[in-house]
């Protein structure tokens, strides 16, 4: 209770306080100043909207009586901006108090017009001047041409294409890239859709990436044609290399039918990097080793070079051991 009629006491301290400062004869010249200072104000505010300016406004753009089997594969701008000249009273009005319709633009009175529509603003002065005041210059109008193309159903599959840099940090790689969707419509006029033959992403950046990475990538927009969906989700698969050893046979090739290659030693050691997702599918069976018999007939050495044949793709940074073998040419006998 005590503390409640304190806090009571100390408001009515303050109110009575705020009344004798507001009542006092010095308060009271301050409250005047201000109020002339307010008029002195609005005097000149007013004298200073009475000149001419001019600013620019913003008139939303729509269009209406699309027919169903229209598709826009490039569409309006969702506005146009205007240069007006008036008295700031009038200005401000257009910036603060009035609300514009949207310049409607109707389909159905550029059907007949191709495919491609160019509308010149110049003849659409007259739907935006019935919103300006009568004493209002419109200067320009920009853009000057509205345009806006549409076709009617054409369409046609095609793949999508990841554009840009991607790298994993060191030991690793970048073992798929899997695209969702991987491949998208896109309609547009015929002579548009006969030149686009792959969906192309906006360029992305991911460098030194050490584990599996998703991310949605718009496509990147065509003139004249839409895409849809517009976006992929881009998957890039992360795997880690391991080092693996092989021995591989070394075969001679392109030798005569009755000549025989042996090689000292008779295998050659495969040192590889591969994926521990691929460690254990790749084996001796994917390599080929070979001595080439015409290589070696224009070699003067006394030792043959071996050459890696064959390796599957998902190997990198191939080692072979020894890159060179002692070697004998038998002669093949014929038995009867």
């Amino acid at each position: 209770m005590f503390d409640n009629q304190n806090i009571r006491l100390r408001y009515l301290r303050t109110l009575e306080r705020i009344r004798s400062f507001l009542l006092s004869k010095k308060s009271r010249e301050f409250l005047i100043f201000l109020f002339f200072v307010f008029v002195s104000f609005s005097f000149w505010l007013l004298q200073v909207l009475n000149d001419d300016y001019e600013t620019e406004l913003s008139i939303p753009v729509r269009m209406k009586n699309v027919p169903e089997n229209v598709v826009l594969t490039s569409e309006l701008p969702s506005e146009i901006k205007i240069g007006v000249k008036d008295r700031g009273t009038v200005l401000v009005n257009y910036l603060w108090g009035q609300t514009f319709y949207p310049l409607t633009i109707d389909f159905s009175e550029y059907s007949d017009k191709g495919n491609q529509v160019r509308i010149p603003t110049t003849s659409l002065m007259k739907k935006v001047s019935s919103q300006l005041n009568q004493s209002t210059k419109l200067s320009v109008i920009r853009p000057d041409t509205l345009e806006f193309i549409y076709t009617k159903g054409t369409a046609k599959k095609i793949p999508v294409r990841l554009c840009g840099e991607v790298s994993a940090e060191r030991q690793y790689y970048i073992s798929d890239i899997h695209c969702s969707p991987d491949s998208v419509q896109v309609y547009a006029p015929k002579a548009i859709l006969d030149t686009i033959t792959a969906a192309y992403t906006y360029p992305v950046e991911m460098k030194e990436i050490s584990d599996t990475t998703r991310q949605r990538v718009s496509i990147a927009p065509v003139k004249g044609a839409r895409f849809i969906p517009d976006y992929s989700d881009v998957t890039l698969m992360v795997d880690v290399y391991a080092e693996k050893t092989v021995e591989v046979p070394i075969v001679g090739i392109n030798f005569p039918e009755d000549k025989l290659l042996r090689t000292f030693p008779s295998k050659a050691q495969i040192v590889f990097q591969v994926g521990l997702s691929k460690f254990m599918e790749v084996d001796a069976d994917d390599f080929l080793v070979v001595v080439d018999y015409q290589e070696l007939m224009k070699s003067k050495g006394v030792k043959c070079k071996v050459e890696l044949k064959t390796a599957p793709q998902e190997v990198k940074h191939i080692r072979v051991n020894p890159q060179e073998t002692d070697y004998i040419i038998e002669q093949k006998i014929e038995v009867r």
